[in-house]
């Protein structure tokens, strides 16, 4: 049964890995559907931007008044901003941000795609001479693509007010001197990494959930699994994906 359960795996590893080959292969040939994409990017980019905003405001609040007690039972209170800065920028913005996403935009083309499968809409665009996977696999992959490092540089900023926010909750912070310990403690090494894996973040849920409801079956049961083990699925790659940059950005910064 383990056995049996371990094949299952890989074998659905090497399809979402050819999948996720295909859409490079099939991508950046013409025809290109530069109306779709336009569409996704606002309904996976716009769409998003309210629950990723609240979500990080919250985030910086929380952390800045969290943190504060111990920095100030160690004399260290000046440096709340810098510390803060530095968590969100670095690690808790983007991967909290990719993990939002995951969930409301993996499941969403999930049971998208997933519907359009089990009414085999999918087969009559096949039947009709169009190329349902540039369409609507390479227009999603790529919204999310380039969606979600806005979405995190965003969530960043929104973040940092939070952060602003609680540090004026039991004390009063300057608002320039806040901003300028915020940003000097931040260097263009903390910035950068952070920036380049949120593309990675939004490919690998573009491909997860495009692929969850291209081949989704078992009818209208399906769609519904389709668009859970897209969030599972997703969320799942977003830490691997933050593990391996982390320990790349370690080396380089060690070198």
């Amino acid at each position: 049964m383990k056995n049996n359960s371990f094949k299952s795996f890989l074998a659905e590893v090497g399809d979402i890995s050819a999948f996720a080959w295909r859409f490079f292969t099939e991508g950046f040939k013409p025809r290109f559907e530069f109306n779709e994409l336009l569409r996704q990017c606002y309904f996976i980019g716009y769409k998003s931007l309210s629950l990723v905003g609240i979500t990080a405001f919250i985030m910086g609040l929380v952390l800045t008044i969290q943190s504060r007690p111990t920095l100030v039972e160690f004399g260290a209170e000046a440096w709340l901003p810098g510390m803060v800065s530095v968590s969100l920028v670095r690690e808790i913005a983007p991967v909290i941000s990719a993990l939002i996403c995951a969930g409301k935009i993996g499941s969403g083309i999930g049971a998208e795609l997933g519907s359009m499968k089990v009414t085999e809409q999918i087969d009559a665009m096949e039947v009709s001479g169009t190329n349902p996977f540039k369409f609507l696999v390479v227009t999603r992959v790529m919204a999310c693509t380039l969606m979600i490092p806005v979405l995190a540089i965003l969530a960043d900023i929104i973040s940092l007010y939070g952060g602003y926010m609680g540090a004026n909750i039991r004390g009063v912070v300057n608002w320039d001197l806040y901003w300028y310990q915020a940003f000097d403690a931040l260097s263009f090494s903390d910035l950068l990494p952070a920036i380049v894996k949120t593309f990675f973040f939004g490919y690998a849920i573009g491909v997860v959930g495009c692929y969850k409801g291209y081949f989704s079956n078992k009818g209208t049961e399906g769609v519904g699994q389709s668009a859970n083990s897209a969030v599972v699925v997703a969320s799942l790659l977003v830490f691997v994906i933050d593990l391996v940059a982390v320990q790349i950005t370690d080396i380089f910064q060690l070198t």
